[in-house]
């Protein structure tokens, strides 16, 4: 079969898009390259977008990619680098232009925390933390902020 034809709309759609390039050890593990992009990344152009927007907009991605792989014993969680401040279990996130993101949310200990952090120091690891006891299913912050971006 040939290449399927594009009209110059939506090839110029296609360049304005990021380009997402992810590869496992595991040839069945899912990832955020093979997933549609939120219509909501898609209505700025990416050359009008501050970096925070741009990174928070692509943090969402691989934060809902990672949440479906999890139970509902589970919730997302993200481990700081460079020193012992422990993880932040993500409850919120958002920016700040043009360069600011910020995460809320609480530690193990229930106490509430927040992370701002500058675009150009952004590293977060995802975990997985058992949910809160008292709650009868887990929270998904990764799909409340793929919808947000689609509603926007």
């Amino acid at each position: 079969m040939g290449e399927q034809v594009k009209t110059a709309a939506e090839a110029e759609e296609a360049d304005a898009l990021p380009k997402v390039h992810e590869v496992h050890a595991d040839p069945k593990a899912k990832n955020a390259a093979q997933k549609p992009v939120p219509d909501g990344v898609k209505k700025t152009p990416v050359g009008k977008k501050s970096p925070a927007q741009w990174a928070y907009e692509r943090l969402i991605i691989y934060l809902k990619n990672f949440e479906e792989d999890l139970d509902n014993e589970h919730e997302m969680a993200m481990g700081f680098t460079g020193g012992d401040a422990g993880v932040l279990r993500i409850e919120g996130m958002g920016y700040y232009d043009p360069d600011i993101v910020t995460f809320y949310g609480s530690d193990p200990t229930g106490s509430k925390t927040q992370l701002v952090q500058h675009v150009s120091q952004l590293n977060v690891m995802l975990r997985a933390l058992p949910k809160a006891v008292e709650q009868a299913e887990p929270k998904r912050i990764g799909f409340r902020l793929a919808q947000d971006l689609d509603d926007a």
